[in-house]
């Protein structure tokens, strides 16, 4: 097993070439026919085609060499043994979905928790039938068709992220994000590093002496000799002129590819080893840092342990008070590590955090990366838009070129603009599983240029016999995964366009959604209701600075729309152009919305206790989700469903902090010793809560049955906790 050097030099126009497998996306668009339905409502389509999957299947294994024998036979189905081994697996199944009966509802308006829904009709067909194969993409001999529909579904998602034709790109699917986010860091720390190995490798290897001439392009503009640079010099060349190097020695110098790959499984970091890459390659430079937003997913902690960089090397940059990463903040950093000779390994910009759906500002970031490199301060861009990614489909006019879809919520002009700026990074991670509403696992890395993906290339014999046959499984951290998550991604892929008219509609709903669900939170508190919300993303009046008063006046205006039917909403904005205005700036970046309630003592005063409040939000949590469960055959027996986390001051420091503190009126010193504020999170996932069907006991609406869940529960745990005198 060695890593895959070999196709270094090849065009990456040439590889991964399409097969056409006759998935045609349909002419027709009807989101009621894309999930099963929150009541089970698609029940008898579904069955139909799951059994014509099966059937399908079944056909498969009969025409295969149709002439072998059977193995089991009319006998042995009519025997006691056979009919009683059936009953057992029919009672066995009988007890594991009575069992699973008690999961937690995700499917249900009432979850609002984590980001975890239904999943898309095909979707689940396509793993359905895929599954049943038995394929795994480690190698094309095991799954010709499923490695086929891989690559089929990273071309689709390169495309709808914005990556272009040149360079040309390539994506693949991982397990989920955090392998997504490892392994485009371990092809970041490698591409970094490759310039200074080759370069060892010219000086040393006789048979390389040849492209001892060899000139490079520094981010200045100047061209100096690779030879005549040091080590700070060459680990902060230009991403595309590392690439190039190899390509160029073949060309231009007469080194053998063979040549090539011999130094590079000589002298690289993966060959070397840090600690000896670092004293005898880089001569004892700084082996690098990760920069993260504050809140960048737990995956990178993870990662820079992996790849052996350490915990330190993970330096987080502050954010603002909507929690996304401040770009002054970034460039102080970077000029830091420009001053004081630390390479940057990895610049990581998140477009929808965990905890507050918050979108980096990316085009400022783009703009930030580009004029440190032109200053020779190299860097990979990563977006992580694990949850985000599939939001790009909203910058997509359908194929047939009717621009006139128009999704029922657009996102923000801040949105938007960092989303479309992702076309500009080097990777991005994105996960079917989140926003693609697709079965687990099925997360996905993309990559600009696709020469990237050989630095993390590994192949074996017992895998790998061909150079000619295209392959996932040799690319990536993992090895076996399953072919059904890649057809399950094609599939859906297929029948949902990723543009306006599909998965944009999808998320467009979840937008409009999301901003009602905000309306209700911020207007919970009915008049002397003794406590009130500290959302994350703060209302227009209260991010301007005005008084509570003006900002009592804006929360009166919104609730107009908490209550009433879709088709009255947009009504009521057509008719009212302010309200419009106002409703088009307000709520999250995307769809997951954070917010902490604090509650007013008996006394009329507001609590100042950050260990008080956050008691009443654990509380809460505590009332709105399943943790432990007992196995019935009913489910959980739980209103509404939420999440939690804690935001540490230390993290997300003071910008963040400070405006949180204020208005929840808390006392700072709290926080100045490190403590975290414990806040909720409601995910909206459901494109159909405000819009159901009418009936007796619902107007079509079903938020306001989760507002007054959530209004309830506030003042229960309140009195709890004013009852046991925290």
């Amino acid at each position: 097993m060695g890593t895959d050097w070999n196709r270094v030099t090849r065009s990456p126009k040439t590889q991964f070439e399409a097969t056409d497998l006759g998935l045609k996306t349909p002419n027709t668009a009807e989101p009621g026919a894309w999930f099963l339905g929150p009541k089970g409502e698609n029940l008898e389509p579904m069955r139909a085609l799951m059994v014509r999957a099966l059937d399908a299947h079944a056909a498969a294994r009969q025409a295969f060499h149709e002439t072998d024998p059977p193995f089991i036979d009319a006998t042995t189905q009519g025997g006691a043994a056979y009919t009683e081994t059936m009953k057992g697996l029919q009672d066995n199944l009988d007890a594991l979905s009575k069992a699973l009966r008690s999961s937690t509802p995700m499917t249900s308006y009432r979850n609002q928790s984590h980001m975890n829904w239904d999943i898309t009709m095909p979707g689940a067909l396509g793993y359905f039938a895929g599954m049943l194969y038995n394929n795994n993409n480690v190698a094309p001999e095991a799954s010709p068709v499923t490695t086929t529909l891989e690559l089929q579904a990273g071309r689709d998602l390169c495309h709808m992220l914005g990556y272009g034709a040149d360079p040309a790109p390539w994506g693949h699917i991982t397990c989920d994000g955090s392998i997504a986010n490892a392994e485009s860091m371990w092809a970041a720390r490698n591409l970094r590093y490759q310039a200074a190995a080759l370069a060892r490798a010219i000086r040393l290897e006789k048979d390389l002496h040849p492209a001892r001439p060899i000139p490079v392009v520094k981010g200045d503009g100047t061209q100096p000799l690779l030879l005549d640079l040091e080590p700070w010099d060459l680990v902060n060349l230009p991403n595309g002129e590392i690439l190039d190097l190899p390509r160029r020695m073949i060309a231009d110098y007469g080194i053998t590819d063979a040549q090539v790959r011999r130094a590079l499984d000589t002298y690289s970091v993966q060959a070397m080893g840090l600690a000896a890459f670092q004293q005898d390659v880089l001569q004892g430079l700084h082996l690098g840092v990760v920069l993260v937003p504050a809140t960048a997913h737990y995956s990178w902690n993870k990662g820079v342990a992996i790849l052996g960089l350490g915990a330190r090397a993970l330096r987080p940059i502050a954010v603002d008070v909507d929690a996304r990463m401040s770009v002054p903040a970034l460039r102080a950093a970077l000029e830091d590590c420009l001053q004081n000779k630390i390479p940057v390994i990895q610049l990581v910009t998140v477009a929808g955090s965990t905890a507050e759906s918050a979108v980096d500002p990316v085009a400022d970031v783009v703009a930030a990366r580009d004029a440190y490199v032109a200053r020779n301060l190299s860097m990979t861009l990563h977006t992580d838009a694990a949850w985000g990614g599939y939001f790009t489909s909203l910058l997509h006019a359908p194929k047939d070129g009717n621009d006139t879809v128009t999704p029922i919520e657009k996102l923000s002009p801040h949105v938007m603009a960092a989303l479309g700026a992702i076309r500009h990074t080097d990777t991005v991670t994105i996960d079917p599983h989140k926003s693609g509403y697709i079965p687990y696992p099925a997360g996905a890395l993309c990559y600009r240029d696709t020469r990237m993906i050989y630095l993390v290339a590994h192949r074996a014999p017992v895998v790998d016999h061909s150079d000619d046959v295209p392959s996932a499984g040799s690319y990536g951290i993992e090895g076996s995964k399953p072919g059904a998550a890649a057809a399950g991604v094609a599939l859906s892929h297929a029948t949902i366009p990723l543009d306006k008219s599909g998965y944009g509609e999808i998320l467009g709903r979840c937008a409009w959604n999301a901003k009602r669900f905000y309306i209700g939170v911020n207007t919970l508190a009915e008049r002397n209701d003794p406590f009130f919300v500290i959302p994350v993303k703060q209302l227009p009046s209260e991010a301007a600075g005005k008084t509570e008063a003006e900002v009592e006046v804006e929360r009166k205006k919104l609730k107009k729309l908490r209550n009433i039917t879709n088709a009255a909403a947009q009504q009521m904005m057509v008719d009212d152009k302010d309200l419009a205005k106002l409703f088009a700036k307000i709520g999250p970046d995307l769809t997951v919305f954070s917010y902490a309630i604090n509650f007013i003592n008996d006394d009329g005063t507001p609590n100042t206790d950050l260990t008080r409040m956050n008691a009443l939000n654990d509380g809460i949590f505590s009332a709105l989700s399943v943790e432990k469960v007992k196995v019935k055959d009913t489910p959980p027996q739980v209103d509404m469903l939420v999440t939690s986390t804690l935001l540490s001051p230390e993290l997300y420091g003071p910008a963040f902090t400070d405006s949180m503190m204020t208005r929840a009126k808390l006392k700072r010193a709290d926080t100045d010793r490190g403590a975290a504020i414990r806040v909720l999170i409601s995910t909206m996932m459901n494109p159909f809560v405000t819009d159901t069907v009418a009936t007796d006991d619902y107007n079509g609406n079903f938020l306001p049955v989760l507002m007054s869940i959530l209004r309830q529960t506030v003042l229960d745990a309140r009195i709890d906790i004013l009852s046991k005198g925290i």
